[in-house]
């Protein structure tokens, strides 16, 4: 294979596989109804070509066979006026018309069978254009359906691999809260078991923190006692009562 040969085969290809991309067969079947629409008419502008012709040798042979009778008439009148010469010469001038009238008919018969050949040629023409038509517009919807539908199903596709991407985000975004939960966890664990420091607390010191939760505690029962023991005494009118040894006081005094 030449040099020449296998760059033309390439060439071919490629455009062969650019034109099935973007070829649209609605398109190129509307453009071959137009041709045969096109074809159909220029067979009815010959068929009317020739209707015309064969029309036109009708008139002819009308207007000779006219002529043909009028020197027929002069022969006649020649003769009854004993002019044999003109009646010869009209007779003869018949005979020439009778040779055009020959070839006339001739023709006339030729035109007569093309047209019915023609005729019967538009009438399968007409019906084949009619059957492509319906056969084109069926296809055309056919493949409108099919288009439709095959960009329904390639968004559809398109949707299901965004649903598999929108799902491994909404699976990583899941680990990440349980992340956070068992980290939030842990860490109040770590608070709760004086591991961590509360920043909340007045106190940094654990120890310290119970102690002062102890001795706030007695505290308060040691008021609460005094406050019992008020109640339990009447203090003289007009005189303020001197408040109670709190039970701290007391214990002081007893270990001095």
């Amino acid at each position: 294979m030449s040099v020449l040969k296998r760059v033309t085969t390439i060439f071919q290809a490629k455009a062969n596989k650019f034109l099935d991309k973007h070829e649209d067969p609605r398109e190129t079947l509307d453009l071959q109804y137009e041709q045969m629409l096109e074809k159909l008419q220029q067979l009815k502008r010959g068929l009317a070509d020739v209707a015309t012709a064969k029309k036109r040798i009708e008139i002819q042979a009308q207007q000779l066979q006219q002529s043909a009778n009028k020197l027929q008439d002069q022969a006649k009148q020649a003769l009854s006026q004993n002019r044999e010469d003109l009646a010869r010469e009209a007779l003869a001038r018949r005979q020439a018309i009778a040779q055009q009238l020959s070839d006339l008919e001739a023709q006339h018969k030729q035109l007569e069978e093309q047209e019915q050949n023609m005729i019967i040629l538009s009438q399968r023409t007409q019906a084949q254009v009619e059957s492509f038509r319906a056969k084109k517009e069926t296809i055309k919807a056919t493949y409108t359906a099919a288009e439709a539908q095959s960009k329904v199903t390639e968004a559809v596709t398109g949707i299901s691999e965004d649903m598999g991407d929108i799902g491994m985000a909404l699976e990583r975004a899941q680990d990440k809260v349980a992340q956070m939960q068992a980290r939030a966890a842990g860490l109040n664990d770590l608070v709760a078991s004086g591991a961590l420091q509360d920043i909340t607390s007045s106190s940094s010191d654990p120890l310290q923190m119970e102690l002062d939760k102890a001795s706030t505690s007695s505290q308060v029962e040691s008021e609460l006692a005094a406050l019992k023991a008020q109640l339990g005494q009447s203090a003289p009118s007009g005189e303020l009562s001197a408040p109670s040894e709190t039970a701290t006081e007391q214990e002081a005094k007893n270990e001095s």
